[in-house]
């Protein structure tokens, strides 16, 4: 997918508990990202947080169209990877905005 011009941008926001941090990442790149790709949204970015009282992982997913994102945040699918994503992250938070090129918070 080409970066687009325009659309939103969900934002997911996050701590990995380390003590299972080899599962996470098998969950999040074996089947959290697959499954969000399927619905229609890409991956535009992962920042980890090294320092400071911010959530460790922000990790960002694009729709060029609204309704993509809607249908995806409506859907028993969305729910269902964020409660299996519960098991290996702390503090989940989630929030749309208008898609812009780089580090959005």
């Amino acid at each position: 997918m080409e970066t687009p011009n325009s659309g939103l941008k969900l934002l997911l926001s996050y701590n990995i508990r380390s003590e299972v941090t080899q599962e996470y990442y098998e969950f999040v790149l074996g089947r959290y990202v697959p499954i969000m790709q399927a619905m229609g949204l890409e991956m535009s970015e992962a920042w980890h947080t090294a320092y400071g009282e911010y959530p460790n992982r922000l990790i960002g997913f694009v729709a060029r169209e609204r309704d993509t994102m809607l249908k995806v945040l409506s859907n028993e699918t969305w729910e269902a990877l964020n409660e299996q994503l519960a098991q290996y992250v702390t503090d989940f938070s989630y929030k749309v905005v208008q898609y812009e090129l780089g580090f959005q918070l």
